[in-house]
């Protein structure tokens, strides 16, 4: 197989990946992604340890920088636990009462006396009807179809760290993978060798000639960067997103929300007669913030809905 017809072939599954992700990125979990998720986790730590693992310990890599995939593996599969089995903070009949006592109402996205249609329930400030889930989630930021939960009050500070853990083994495997293959090009002696063109002229082996030898040496491996470097950068902006978020005290719900302000609970028809009273402050874009180090407070220690004890 020539270069060309490999790199089109690369370029394919790369852009199938990118596809894919953002197809199902925003549904409800499915068989596809479920098994999608398990076999590509399967097949970059297969590739690794077959291959990269042994190049790398040939080159004298310490085993402690090689173990460092497997245990930011066993870090993610524990956030990525509770992802799933961690109550987001669905309102309740039992608790909403207390639930709604936790965020006041900022009375431009979020109105007192709201009730779910679906489940019948007053809508405590801050949370949203999840259609996937079926329920109400407190401070709903959106439904994960990778954790086939909804990430709300109680489980977002596991989010974040989830996403981290990812985003650091992707590029920990990435940066190894990548030293790897530049020392198997210096090794080679590549960048001081030379080649005959179609000509008969001597040549020196430029990027394009190293390039086209690790695809065509390294297939497996060159796919494997490729796809990590993507997940990486894909995942680190979503990182940095939900971590701008935390510090604001803001959901993407309410970021979504807010970007084009529509009030909710007025008729959108409704004329300035008929507006909500008192008037919505909209001054104060991030309502729920109360400071760098309180808003962090709040998101790795949820408020937590107090019942008052009856005299």
């Amino acid at each position: 197989m020539d270069f060309l017809t490999l790199f089109a072939i690369y370029v394919v599954v790369v852009l199938t990946c990118i596809v894919l992700v953002c197809k199902y990125s925003g549904r409800q979990q499915t068989p596809f992604s479920i098994i999608s998720n398990f076999i590509v986790k399967v097949a970059v730590y297969a590739e690794f340890t077959y291959e990269v693992f042994a190049f790398c310990r040939e080159m004298d890599t310490t085993l402690t920088s090689l173990s460092v995939p497997y245990i930011l593996l066993a870090i993610k599969t524990y956030f990525f636990y509770l992802c799933i089995k961690r109550d987001p903070g669905a309102v309740t009949k039992k608790k909403v009462a207390v639930q709604l006592h936790v965020y006041p109402y900022d009375r431009r996205l979020f109105h007192p006396g709201v009730s779910c249609p679906t489940c019948q329930l007053v809508k405590p400030a801050r949370s949203k009807h999840c259609r996937v889930c079926n329920r109400c989630v407190q401070r709903f930021d959106h439904h994960c179809v990778w954790v086939n939960n909804c990430i709300g009050a109680q489980n977002t500070r596991y989010f974040l760290l989830y996403l981290f853990s990812v985003c650091a083994m992707a590029g920990d495997i990435a940066i190894l993978t990548g030293d790897m293959l530049l020392h198997a090009v210096l090794r080679s002696g590549l960048l001081s060798a030379s080649y005959i063109d179609e000509y008969g002229q001597q040549q020196p082996a430029g990027p394009l000639f190293v390039v086209q030898h690790l695809f065509l040496t390294f297939p497996r491996i060159v796919f494997m960067l490729g796809f990590l470097v993507f997940v990486f950068f894909l995942l680190a902006g979503y990182a940095l997103f939900h971590s701008f978020l935390a510090l604001v005290n803001q959901t993407s719900n309410e970021w979504y929300k807010s970007r084009g302000y529509v009030c909710q609970h007025c008729h959108p028809t409704a004329t300035a007669d008929h507006l909500c009273s008192p008037a919505p402050d909209h001054s104060k874009r991030y309502f729920y913030s109360k400071g760098l180090l309180r808003n962090l407070g709040e998101i790795f220690f949820p408020l937590q809905p107090v019942q008052k004890k009856d005299n």
